[in-house]
């Protein structure tokens, strides 16, 4: 049977400026790469080079058949000092989101994926320790000038907008499990104030996008994926939830959208999260092959929030290609059921356009539709992109 997709529902792929631009040696990620003693693999170097490259890559993606592409600014290039920005920069970012509209994909625009100027990275001395960051309330501010001057150059041709993308993760990696900048584990107190900073720099910039320069929906873009208890700790669950997508899905209120990002699920325990269950099926990633994590996510998002999602990231890290199309497939197909069901799912966009840098893992672990050779930055098209354009093309699952 033919399982179909609403009328305009939007199809695209995503990536993430310092994940595939190459040289963003001004952020904070760029610093925590190269520090001794991080969790970091290898450095993200010229990455895909895709800050010069990204005509051919926008090619690619027309060719497939996608109606939008997902990327973000770097906050650093645009805004490598503080107070002094980048004109050259935002021409840039012009003329992407140009070739963009020149190729009919619906420019979707990300103004924080997880990367940060080093000057605002380290503000905030006396707060949380050296280099608070996000933990600084003024950073809010920070952000919302830098969206100020970003949307009045661009916001003309942005066709979305994702504020900040994946705050939770942020926070989370940052000052809890010590994997991201500033490197805190367990920092609890930095945690609670970068949570509060995040939240109040998506309400102003929520605010200031709206205000700028075109006409286009704004939301955030949220970590969130499948929750699961053993026996006797279901309470658990929506103890953790509160505080890792409950608290930013209730900011969303009044959004345009909320953007959901979920590749697997979570478990939890009587002593917390436990790994994967004995049995599943376990990714390079080291979490569970959970195909139904993306239709469960929007499930929770569109109940909390009480506005439309875009399922702004969905994919896996994985060598095996037919594993690939299975997982998309088998996601696709809960997702529908969640349409089916009612909740408003407005468009799916795949992670990742290209094999990139995928943070502390480096290159190893490989969501691309697109192979990227490290050497010679060539790129090969992978049988998976032919069969999920498939889909693309007839909107629908077809046996």
């Amino acid at each position: 049977m033919t399982t179909t997709f609403p009328d305009g529902f939007l199809w695209g792929t995503a990536t993430a400026a310092h994940q595939v631009e190459g040289g963003n040696w001004n952020n904070d990620w760029w610093a925590w790469e190269h520090a001794p003693g991080t969790h970091c693999s290898e450095v993200s170097g010229d990455a895909c080079d895709h800050l010069t490259r990204y005509p051919d890559d926008l090619d690619l993606l027309r060719d497939l058949g996608f109606g939008a592409y997902r990327f973000s600014l770097e906050w650093s290039r645009i805004e490598p000092e503080d107070g002094e920005f980048s004109r050259a920069a935002l021409d840039h970012y012009a003329r992407v989101i140009a070739a963009c509209r020149d190729r009919d994909l619906l420019p979707v625009v990300t103004f924080h994926h997880f990367t940060t100027p080093r000057w605002a990275a380290a503000s905030g001395a006396g707060i949380a320790g050296d280099g608070a960051g996000w933990a600084d309330p003024l950073t809010a501010e920070r952000f919302a000038r830098f969206c100020e001057r970003a949307v009045a150059r661009l916001g003309d041709e942005i066709g979305m907008a994702c504020t900040i993308n994946e705050p939770n993760i942020v926070t989370l990696m940052g000052w809890l499990m010590g994997m991201f900048p500033p490197g805190r584990e367990n920092d609890l107190d930095g945690y609670t104030r970068a949570t509060e900073t995040m939240i109040a720099a998506h309400r102003r910039a929520v605010e200031i996008l709206r205000a700028g320069p075109g006409d286009f929906p704004v939301g955030l873009t949220l970590s969130m994926g499948d929750w699961a208890a053993e026996p006797g700790s279901e309470d658990r669950v929506p103890q953790y939830r509160a505080h890792h997508e409950d608290v930013y899905l209730e900011a969303a209120r009044g959004d345009d959208f909320v953007g959901v990002q979920a590749y697997s699920r979570t478990r939890v325990g009587p002593n917390g999260v436990l790994g994967p269950e004995p049995g599943v099926e376990v990714l390079p990633m080291g979490y569970e092959y959970w195909p139904t994590a993306a239709a469960a996510a929007a499930r929770h998002a569109a109940e909390v929030a009480g506005v439309p999602v875009f399922v702004t990231e969905n994919g896996i890290g994985t060598d095996d290609d037919e594993q690939r199309v299975r997982y998309v497939r088998e996601s696709l197909a809960a997702l529908a059921q969640a349409i089916a069901d009612g909740v408003d799912v407005r468009g799916w966009f795949h992670w990742s356009l290209l094999d990139n840098f995928e943070w502390a893992f480096g290159y190893r672990m490989r969501f691309g539709l697109v192979a990227v050779d490290r050497a010679t930055q060539v790129r090969t098209v992978k049988p998976s992109a032919a069969a999920i354009a498939r889909i693309v093309h007839a909107n629908a699952l077809e046996p």
